[in-house]
């Protein structure tokens, strides 16, 4: 024990970058335990969408999403969400919805945005498209 309280006197800037990263660890990993909303894997998104029907909502800009994306996906911008502007995700509220973009990490406040009107299963496919493709999966170009 005197030997952690030297090294925490003589490097204080350290252990309070620990302590920081530390409660950032524990901060995010209690975020998603109780988050309504679950990152899913894209093996777990390929029967979601083949057994469930569940329907894939794509967050990138329109040139992307012409360019490949999932079959049967939804273009939809995060702003469009914000301003529950859903269009003709409207009427599949009951199924489940995949939030997809370009690297799975913008698509969480659009995916709690959706939870929050009134869309009951919400997952957001891990590392997005471009893990969706960098596993060969199929895109389809256009629309």
């Amino acid at each position: 024990m005197q030997e952690i309280m030297q090294f925490v006197s003589r490097h204080p800037i350290l252990c309070i970058a620990w302590i920081g990263l530390l409660a950032a660890v524990l901060f995010t990993t209690f975020k998603g335990i109780t988050s309504k909303v679950k990152v899913i894997t894209r093996g777990e998104a390929t029967r979601l969408i083949n057994k469930e029907e569940a329907v894939v909502v794509d967050l990138r800009q329109r040139d992307d999403f012409r360019k490949g994306h999932i079959a049967g996906a939804i273009n939809l911008l995060p702003t469009e969400i914000k301003a529950n502007n859903f269009g003709e995700l409207d009427k599949h509220k009951d199924k489940p919805i995949i939030v997809v973009d370009g690297s799975g990490m913008q698509a969480q406040e659009p995916a709690n945005t959706l939870v929050k009107a009134g869309f009951e299963k919400v997952t957001v496919l891990k590392d997005g498209i471009s893990g969706w493709s960098g596993e060969n999966l199929p895109l389809v170009r256009g629309k």
